[in-house]
């Protein structure tokens, strides 16, 4: 039976509504930074028992992915992310009610936690699924969202509460969760075959899986979580983004603060975490489709020198002009690399247990982007100053990129 190619494709479509519910979901998340201090102002709490919620928050989203990546593999993301979002929505506007700390660790750490379990897995391996053929570009559209809520949601912030208190400022934020994710969600659909279409450049007939060009054969066919998890390939992959989480969360939840506490504006600080998340949207752009020309342990390295040249900048970053440049080349690098994560894990494992292989690789992953906040203000409260913090980040970068440059094809053991 001959398989008619529709006028639109509607993966695009998945695209679209995989890039809102990621740029609402981590736009919200990374407006952290900028409640950070109106909230440490009022109750006096130290910067790592303030940060200690965020950590909660990452970690408990890591912990649920594993679950998540299971669910998406079974069941409609459209399902998960819906759930999800109720949780995210209800948890910012509790956060406009909290009065101690462990209403802050639960409300954030927990409830906003879980919301998060649906901003990464049910996006990008949906993507996945859909695209065969540019399935960087693709992947990297959807998580510029991330990127353009950064841009649009930090200032938003720091307007909203300048204007409006910080508590209030937060239900704001709710509703704003709430209505964005809900209604993208449900454009969601789990695999183009169950609309009779075809992945995105798979020829009709063949189930053959095109992966790029250094893993031309270690995708002979799928492989499960077990297998992916006896090999290799997958602690190598595990230990490079272990340590790139560690080195940005840990900047993304500090930068705002500490351009504060080295005499910028508030509303300049707001503007360098905006510079952020638009320079991503560059990088995962860019490193997307290098990603889809030359394979993505290329695309890895590559991003990986740009970080570390970046956060070595950093260190000497004390005026306004500097902090930019730190800002649009950190964000460049930021997005390129998290759109890969995806793209290595399909390219080395294929697509049959893609959610539950990325389920398990982010808790991992997570573990660092727990410990980097944590790790980060504890070294500020005891020395009153986040320069060897920020180092710390820069010998995580310069890890993640040695670690990327031993990076060789998964391959499957062969039962005898």
């Amino acid at each position: 039976m001959e398989t008619r190619k529709p006028k639109f494709f509607y993966g695009w479509i998945i695209v679209i509504a995989a890039g809102c519910v990621i740029l609402t979901m981590y736009g919200t998340l990374f407006t952290f930074g900028v409640f950070f201090k109106p909230v440490l102002t009022e109750f006096g709490w130290t910067r790592a028992m303030t940060s200690g919620a965020f950590s909660l928050c990452i970690f408990t989203h890591g912990v649920l992915s594993i679950v998540i990546g299971r669910l998406t593999d079974k069941y409609s993301p459209r399902i998960v992310v819906t759930a999800c979002g109720l949780s995210l929505g209800i948890g910012y506007l509790l956060m406009s009610q909290i009065s101690s700390t462990w209403e802050l660790y639960l409300f954030y750490g927990i409830l906003i936690g879980m919301g998060m379990g649906g901003a990464w897995i049910p996006q990008v391996s949906t993507v996945a699924r859909w695209f065969e053929k540019r399935r960087g570009l693709a992947t990297g559209i959807a998580v510029s969202g991330e990127g353009i809520g950064i841009l649009i949601l930090a200032p938003l912030a720091r307007w909203l509460i300048s204007a409006y208190g910080w508590r209030t400022s937060y239900i704001v934020v709710g509703i704003i969760a709430l209505a964005l994710i809900i209604s993208a969600a449900q454009f969601l659909r789990h695999r183009p075959e169950k609309m009779g279409l075809l992945p995105y450049g798979r020829v009709a007939n063949t189930t053959e899986i095109n992966p790029a060009k250094y893993h031309k054969s270690s995708v002979a066919q799928d492989f499960s979580l077990i297998e992916a998890v006896k090999g290799q390939q997958f602690w190598m992959i595990l230990g490079v983004f272990f340590f790139f989480e560690f080195s940005i969360l840990s900047i993304m939840n500090h930068i705002d603060i500490h351009a504060t506490d080295i005499g910028i504006s508030v509303t300049t600080a707001a503007n360098i975490l905006a510079t952020i998340g638009g320079t991503s949207i560059l990088g995962r752009l860019a490193l997307g489709v290098l990603a889809d020309r030359a394979g993505s342990k290329r695309a890895i390295i590559t991003g990986f020198a740009i970080l570390a040249v970046a956060l070595l900048w950093l260190q000497l970053a004390r005026v306004e002009w500097m902090l930019y440049l730190f800002a649009a080349i950190f964000g460049f690098a930021l997005g390129g690399l998290l759109v890969q994560i995806p793209l290595i894990i399909a390219e080395s494992f294929g697509l049959t247990s893609h959610g539950a292989i990325m389920g398990v690789t982010s808790f991992g992953i997570i573990i660092g982007a727990t410990l980097g906040p944590v790790v980060v203000g504890h070294i500020f409260d005891i020395t009153s100053s986040y320069q060897l913090g920020f180092l710390s980040c820069a010998a995580a970068s310069i890890i993640s990129f040695v670690l990327a440059l031993l990076l060789r094809p998964a391959f499957r053991k062969r039962s005898i």
